[in-house]
């Protein structure tokens, strides 16, 4: 059977039966136009008809195309996406559905050694999933060949009924890796050798170019070497090579030099990429060119490995027509509708967009929910974002989260970890640290877009709840947008980077030397955890980029920038109630609330949640209030500190002064009234502390910042109070956030810090909540009623009597 088009000849040869892609190649030769005679050369793909599996080892396939083979150890395949194609096929006829696993790569040359298909229930991550063991893995053998190593049949769920599952079909690479020139491979078009088997003989030269913006891009698969006058010409090659694959297109990171500032490399990535929106998978699929000295722009990076099923091919034409619209060179006039987002690498030009990634359906729900705890609760505060007459953001804090920041507003953690996975809503929440060191919330949010003009809205929204109370420090993400929406809103605060992103970001750009460089890793977190100044982190710093040949490394020059937000050795000097520099709090709502809970269940496991804090909260100030600590010395500081501190908090401080009975403590200098000490362990000479200490007025601090980062005094700086004989804290040492009486929030210093129209708000809030406890109480009976309105009454008259 022959085609013959304008624009593409087909030479098909065929058995009796036609394949899917015999069918896609007849509508493509149609909707092409294109000069016969600029198609001199030739394509040759390889597709079998559809239904038939791949397997090697003695499979074969009835007359109606259906498999006879069971997967079974040592089953060959030519590569690992036939492999996969052959158990998705398998998963139909048995009645379940997989998904793409682990791959292993080579710690040689990085290539993919292994890969793992599992069934699609495999995991916890959403609700459907039931941690179903069942899976294949193929090893990747010298031969080239894929083999099946390993492989579990048993699921832990019921099966569907075989054949009614319609998996989308894994969609082959169309078109072969580009030879040399040797092999009859060209820029414009590529011939790979004739294969045994049913074949098809495609003539295509390039892609009509009045639909390439003026641009001929040749359709082919990347790869490394490849050239291109242009990044525009690369890009739209990109996103014909992924109109035809089955996926789609962003663009990624740039680089510039740091000599002229112009772009030397960039970075156009799968559309899957990330994990900041519910359809991204974090694939790592991307295609990196670089700019030479030439002019010209070569491919020197490639990934086509994908961790998602494809979607249907399209008209590469059509595709490029749209993508070329979507990217302009530096100082076009088509960046109208882009921005450019500085990263952590560098910059990237990002289209510009106002649709909500909360789904429709939310604001109803959720309104109502608002409104009716309006109703019951008169100070619950709640607000939207208008864009454009569009509902955006939400926010809403209730009057005990109003009331909580009061008392425990001066660190605050903005919680946004729906960011680490998929999601069904992007809740994010304001998180605070208790007089208990529990986790209080402090309000929520749902987060329309990550643009720095929703996170400002949501900053500003809880200012506003929270009758303009800034917190002294705060932990969130480092993205840009985040920093600056930060320090807009609270100029004053300090921002510390959450430590699950460093984590992350960390594995991406030196995950490969972090693992297989164990002096490295010892060298690097040295540098980062054991630094003492700063002087001393600057030097170990520089001998780790001369010795590693990082200097050039974007990312690790962006992170030395921001040292102040991260290095351990500088955000102990600002206060952050001591939560650890490596780690953060663990999430609120979780595990009854997560990204992934669905709308019907939200505002129920919301509440569910909240009361269940809320309920430890209640149990551990009925415990400091009614239970004692055990004493372990005679000292009347001990003593002293029981009396005031909640019992969570004297267990720390008993620990710091039974410890400072091991340490020893030597008078180094004296300037003035000013004595300083050395603190050391007995018996340890490398755990050592400065000491400084002010006989006239009994100021203390250590070299340790233990009392500056959590709020409580260290082991060192109490050997000192030992040697000197103080006998009682003062009690600029004793943080009332910590004490039991924490309720009364930063009140208690108001006389000291200001005029009491500033504490107006607080003082509101303070005492509301302390009458609708009282009035809660009063009403449990009418006895208590009468007694609890007589004492409203005479504490009435006594205000009265004040001046």
């Amino acid at each position: 059977m022959k085609f013959l088009s304008d624009p593409l000849e087909f030479k098909i040869i065929l058995g009796s039966k036609n394949s899917q892609l015999n069918f896609q190649l007849q509508r493509y030769a149609k909707d092409t136009d294109m000069n016969r005679e600029e198609s001199g050369n030739i394509m040759t793909v390889r597709t079998k008809p559809a239904g038939l599996l791949i397997g090697k080892s003695n499979g074969h396939c009835d007359d109606e195309g259906e498999s006879k083979m069971e997967p079974h150890v040592g089953l060959e395949f030519d590569s690992a996406e036939e492999a996969q194609e052959f158990y998705s096929d398998y998963a139909t006829q048995v009645g379940f559905k997989i998904r793409i696993g682990q791959l292993y790569r080579s710690r040689v040359d990085g290539t993919v050694i292994s890969r793992r298909f599992v069934c699609s229930k495999e995991g916890f991550q959403t609700n459907a999933r039931t941690g179903c063991p069942a899976f294949i893995r193929v090893q990747k053998v010298d031969s080239g060949k894929w083999v099946l190593a390993n492989i579990k049949n048993d699921h832990n769920h019921e099966l569907e009924v075989p054949g009614e599952i319609c998996p989308p079909r894994i969609q082959r690479k169309s078109f072969p890796t580009p030879r040399s020139s040797a092999g009859g491979a060209s820029r414009t078009g590529i011939r790979s050798h004739e294969q045994d088997g049913l074949s098809v003989v495609v003539d295509i030269k390039r892609v009509k170019k009045d639909d390439m913006g003026g641009i001929a891009v040749p359709i082919g698969e990347p790869y490394k070497g490849l050239e291109f006058n242009s990044a525009d010409e690369a890009y739209k090659f990109y996103n014909a090579y992924a109109a035809i694959t089955g996926f789609k297109v962003r663009i990624g990171q740039l680089f510039r030099s740091k000599h002229d500032g112009s772009i030397t490399s960039r970075r156009f990535v799968c559309s899957k990429e990330g994990h900041q929106h519910p359809s991204r998978v974090g694939c790592g699929a991307y295609m990196r060119i670089q700019r030479q000295e030439s002019g010209r722009w070569v491919v020197d990076r490639l990934q086509k490995e994908h961790n998602h099923e494809f979607d249907s091919p399209t008209d590469p034409s059509r595709r490029v027509t749209v993508a070329s619209k979507g990217y302009r060179e530096e100082g076009s006039s088509g960046l109208e509708n882009l921005d450019l987002v500085e990263t952590n690498g560098g910059l990237s030009l990002v289209k510009r967009v106002q649709e909500s990634n909360i789904g429709s359906e939310w604001y109803n729900v959720l309104l109502d929910y608002f409104q009716s705890r309006q109703a019951e609760d008169t100070d619950f505060f709640y607000a939207v974002e208008m864009r454009d007459g569009k509902g955006m953001s939400l926010f809403w804090a209730d009057a005990r989260s109003r009331f909580s920041c009061t008392q425990f507003g001066d660190v605050i953690v903005f919680d946004t970890t729906y960011r680490r996975s998929n999601y069904i809503v992007p809740f994010a929440s304001f998180i605070g640290v208790n007089h208990h060191r529990q986790s209080v919330l402090l309000g929520c949010a749902l987060i329309a877009d990550e643009s720095e003009e929703s996170f400002t809205w949501i900053f500003q929204a809880w200012l506003r709840a929270m009758s303009g109370c800034r917190p002294v420090s705060i932990i969130a993400d480092q993205d840009k947008a985040i920093q600056n929406s930060i320090a807009q809103v609270f100029p004053g605060s300090y921002h510390r980077f959450s430590a699950w992103q460093i984590l992350t970001k960390e594995q991406e750009n030196l995950g490969a030397l972090l693992s297989l460089d164990a002096k490295f890793k010892y060298e690097y977190e040295t540098c980062i955890f054991q630094s003492q100044t700063a002087s001393e982190f600057d030097f170990a710093w520089n001998m780790l980029m001369n010795k590693y040949n990082l200097r050039e490394n974007a990312w690790l020059k962006e992170m030395y920038r921001m040292r102040k937000s991260w290095v351990p050795l500088h955000i102990k000097g600002a206060f952050f109630a001591g939560i650890p520099v490596d780690g953060s709090l663990k999430s609120y709502f979780s595990p009854l609330l997560t990204a992934q809970t669905p709308l019907n269940e939200f505002v129920v496991r919301y509440e569910k949640a909240l009361e269940q804090r809320r309920e430890e909260e209640r149990k551990e100030d009925f415990n400091s209030f009614n239970m004692q600590a055990v004493l372990h010395t005679k000292d009347p500081i001990e003593e002293q500190c029981r009396r005031l501190y909640t019992v969570t908090m004297f267990k720390v401080f008993q620990k710091e002064l039974l410890e400072c009975y091991s340490y020893a403590g030597i008078k180094i200098n004296v300037e003035g009234a000013i004595s300083r000490y050395l603190v050391q362990k007995c018996g340890n000479g490398d755990e050592r502390n400065t000491v400084a200490f002010n006989a006239s007025n009994l100021n203390i601090s250590c070299s340790c910042k233990m009392f500056e980062f959590e709020g409580v005094l260290c082991r060192h700086a109490l050997k000192v109070f030992q040697i000197m004989n103080i006998r009682e804290l003062p009690s600029r040492y004793i943080l009332h956030r910590w004490t039991k009486n924490a309720k009364y929030g930063i009140l208690r210093d108001a006389d000291s810090a200001g005029g009491s129209q500033d504490f107006k708000p607080l003082m509101f809030w303070s005492l509301r909540e302390e009458a609708r406890n009282f009035i809660e109480a009063g009403a449990a009976s009418l006895e208590r009623y009468k007694l609890a309105f007589e004492i409203m009454q005479e504490g009435r008259r006594s205000l009265c009597w004040q001046n």
